[in-house]
C-alpha cells in the first residue's frame, strides 16, 4: 500500500508557504504532511503538476527536495466526547496532551493530535436492531461532563437499518457500538467519533427566524442593544478598552449552554490570563466548573500564522457540532482583526494582489462565510438550537474606518462599539451608547413583551433618546456651561448622568452588579422614568433642579444597583413608590 501514496516534491519554501511539483492528482483544501517531520499542511491552489501548501507547523529545517504526502481528506476536526473542557490549539491539537510531550514549546512534526483515543466512555445506546437511521439520528448517549450529555448522532450522507448492536457500557473513541446496513447490502460502523471537514458548513433541516435573545446580565446589552440567539455581534474596540473582560463575562454569564473560546492572535500573556482564568471560574447557573461547559482553542501571536487562520473555523465546526445536538452554543472569537493579519501575512506569501491597507480583496467574502454560519436552526434530528457568533475586532489606533471593522459592520446585525473615552473614564464595560446599534430589537419586542414587560421596549427608546438630547446639550454646555440651561434641560442631564452611572456603568466585580437579570434591569428603568417623569412635573412649577438633586432618593437612584440584591427586586418597587411620593411632597410645597 506504500506505493499508492500521492507524492509531491517541495521546490521552494517561503515561511509557512511551501510550493511542490509533481501535485497534479492533489486536490485543493486537501490536507497534505510535509517533508521527514511530516508538517501539516493544506493545498491552497494547483497549478498542472505545481501545487502550494500553507504549512500549520514552523517550517524551519524544512529542504527543498522532501516529500509532500497525500492524505486524501480535507482538513477536518475529529469530533466526539473529550470536546468540552479541553484546551486546542488551532488545528484541535489538545495543548495538555502536548505539553505532556514537550514543556515550552509545540515541537514540529509532532502530527495530527486530536482526542484523547485510550480514554473509555460509558455509553448508553439507544437503538435496537432493525430500527431505521438516517442522517443526524442519535443512537448513543454519554455523559461528556455533568452539565453536558454528549450525543451520538450518525454521520451526514449515511443512513440505514440496525444490523448489530453493543451493550451498553464502556468503549473508546473508535469502538464500533452499532453497525448499519445499508440498501446494497454494506456495512457501515458507527463508533463514537467521525470527522468533519472545517471549512464546510454542517447541514441543517432549516433556519428559523430569530425571536429569542441570548440574556447576558450586562445591563447595556440586555436593555439597550440586545443580543439575539443564532445572531451575530461585532464587538469592535481599541487596545485597552476591555474588548476580552467584556467577553469573559458574556463568556461566563450568557445563557448559552456551551461556550466556545477562540483565542486567535492574541498576546501570550493575555492567552495565559485566558486558561488559567476559565478552568478556576465556576458556573453560576450550575455551581459547577464553568470548563463543564467551555471549549478554549488558543492560538497566539507566536505559533504558526497558518494555524492562526484555520482557527476559527475549528472553533464553529466545533460550535455547529454541539448545536446540531440540540444546544444553545455561543463562540467567542478574540480577536477577527488578528485572523485577517493572518489572511494578509499568507496572502502576501503567496504574491496575491493586495487589495485595502494590504488586506487580500476577499476578506469580505472570508468575514461573511464566517458569520453566516450563526443561525438559530431546526437540525437533522429535529430539535432547535442555535450559534451566535459574538467577534471581537482589534482596529489599529481604535480607527474603525479600517477594513476589518467596516466588513464586519456589513455582516453583523448587532454592533457593540467600545469606547476609548468611557474606558479612560473608568465606565465599563465601554461599550458607546450612542454609536453601538442591534437590528435584534424589533425581532425580540414580542419576546420582552411577553416575557419580561409590554413596555421595556418602549422605555428603552426613551432612556436612549433621552442619551441622544444629553450629547446635543454638551455641545451648547461645554460652550456656555450647564447654568444657561432652562430646567428642563438640565433635567434632561441629570436624568442622563443617571442613566449612565445609575444603570449603564456596571462592575464586574461587584456580587451584586456583576450579573442582573432582566426583570431586576426593567425595574432599575422603571425608577429612572418615575424619577424623570415626576421630576419633570416639579420643574414645569419652576422648582430649582439644584433642590431636586438635593433630595436623598438621587443618590440612592444611583446606588440601587448595589443596594438592591438581585433576589429582593421588589424593594425597587418601593423606591418608585418613594420617589413619587417625594417629588409630590415638594410640589405640594411649592404650590
Amino acid at each position: 500500500m506504500a506505493n499508492d501514496i500521492i507524492e509531491g516534491i517541495v521546490s521552494l519554501i517561503n515561511g509557512p508557504v511551501v510550493k511542490g511539483t509533481n501535485m497534479g492528482s492533489f486536490k485543493v483544501n486537501e490536507m497534505v504532511t510535509v517533508g521527514k517531520q511530516k508538517l501539516i499542511g493544506e493545498v491552497v491552489s494547483i497549478n498542472l503538476d505545481k501545487a502550494t501548501v500553507q504549512v500549520y507547523e514552523e517550517t524551519e529545517g524544512l529542504k527543498a527536495g522532501e516529500k509532500i504526502y497525500s492524505t486524501g481528506s480535507p482538513l477536518s476536526v475529529t469530533l466526539g466526547p473529550g470536546i468540552i473542557g479541553n484546551i486546542f490549539d488551532g488545528i484541535q491539537r489538545p495543548l495538555t496532551k502536548i505539553q505532556s510531550i514537550s514543556k515550552d514549546f509545540i515541537p514540529e512534526g509532532i502530527g495530527l493530535l486530536s482526542l484523547d483515543e485510550e480514554i473509555e466512555w460509558d455509553v448508553k445506546i439507544l437503538v435496537k436492531i432493525g430500527d431505521k437511521l438516517k442522517a443526524g439520528d442519535i443512537y448513543g448517549t454519554i455523559q461528556e461532563t455533568e452539565s453536558i450529555l454528549h450525543k451520538l448522532m450518525v454521520p451526514y450522507n449515511i443512513s440505514g437499518v440496525v444490523k448489530e448492536v453493543k451493550i451498553s457500557g464502556y468503549y473508546k473513541l473508535n469502538d464500533t457500538v452499532v453497525i448499519l446496513e445499508k440498501d446494497n447490502a454494506t456495512e457501515i460502523n458507527l463508533t463514537l467519533c467521525s470527522k468533519w471537514p472545517v471549512r464546510k458548513q454542517r447541514p441543517i433541516q432549516k433556519r428559523l427566524p430569530i425571536y429569542k435573545p441570548l440574556v447576558t446580565g450586562q445591563r447595556v446589552i440586555d436593555s439597550f442593544y440586545p443580543i439575539a440567539k443564532g445572531g451575530t455581534v461585532g464587538l469592535p474596540g481599541g487596545f485597552g478598552t476591555g474588548k476580552t473582560v467584556t467577553q469573559h463575562q458574556l463568556a461566563k454569564w450568557s445563557d448559552a449552554d456551551i461556550i466556545v473560546y477562540v483565542g486567535c492572535g492574541e498576546r501570550g500573556n493575555e492567552m495565559t490570563d485566558v486558561l488559567e482564568e476559565f478552568p478556576a471560574l465556576i458556573d453560576p447557573r450550575s455551581g459547577r466548573p464553568l470548563m463543564e461547559r467551555t471549549i478554549l482553542i488558543a492560538n497566539t501571536s507566536n505559533m504558526p500564522v497558518a494555524a492562526r487562520e484555520a482557527s476559527i473555523y475549528t472553533g464553529i465546526t466545533l460550535a455547529e457540532y454541539y448545536r446540531d445536538m440540540g444546544y444553545n452554543v455561543a463562540i467567542m472569537a478574540d480577536s477577527t482583526s488578528r485572523w485577517a493579519e493572518a489572511l494578509r501575512e499568507i496572502s502576501g506569501r503567496l504574491e496575491e494582489m493586495p487589495a485595502e491597507e494590504g488586506y487580500p480583496a476577499y476578506l469580505p467574502s472570508r468575514l461573511a462565510e464566517f458569520y453566516e454560519r450563526a443561525g438559530c436552526v431546526t437540525t437533522l434530528n429535529g430539535k432547535e438550537a442555535s450559534v451566535t457568533i459574538i467577534g471581537a475586532v482589534s482596529p489599529a489606533g481604535g480607527d474603525f474606518s479600517e477594513p476589518v471593522t467596516e466588513n464586519t459592520k456589513r455582516f453583523v446585525t448587532a454592533f457593540l462599539a467600545l469606547d476609548k473615552k468611557l474606558a479612560h473614564a473608568r465606565h465599563f464595560p465601554a461599550i458607546n451608547y450612542l454609536t453601538s446599534y442591534s437590528g435584534y430589537v424589533s425581532m425580540l419586542e414580542d419576546w420582552y413583551s411577553e416575557n419580561v414587560a409590554p413596555d421595556m421596549i418602549s422605555l428603552r427608546n426613551k432612556m436612549i433618546k433621552l442619551l441622544q438630547e444629553e450629547e446635543k446639550l454638551n455641545e451648547i454646555v461645554q460652550l456656555v456651561g450647564e447654568d444657561v440651561l432652562p430646567n428642563d434641560q438640565s433635567l434632561v442631564m441629570e436624568t442622563a448622568r443617571i442613566i449612565k452611572k445609575g444603570f449603564l456603568q456596571q462592575n464586574a466585580l461587584h456580587p451584586e452588579d456583576t450579573y442582573v437579570n432582566l426583570d431586576k434591569q426593567y425595574k432599575m428603568l422603571k425608577v429612572i422614568d418615575a424619577f424623570y417623569d415626576n421630576a419633570l412635573l416639579c420643574v414645569k412649577m419652576d422648582i430649582p433642579i439644584s433642590t431636586i438633586r438635593s433630595l436623598d432618593i438621587f443618590q440612592a437612584i444611583l446606588k440601587m444597583k448595589y443596594d438592591i440584591p438581585n433576589d429582593k427586586i421588589n424593594l425597587l418597587d418601593d423606591l418608585k413608590n418613594k420617589i413619587i411620593d417625594t417629588l409630590s411632597d415638594l410640589r405640594q410645597k411649592y404650590e
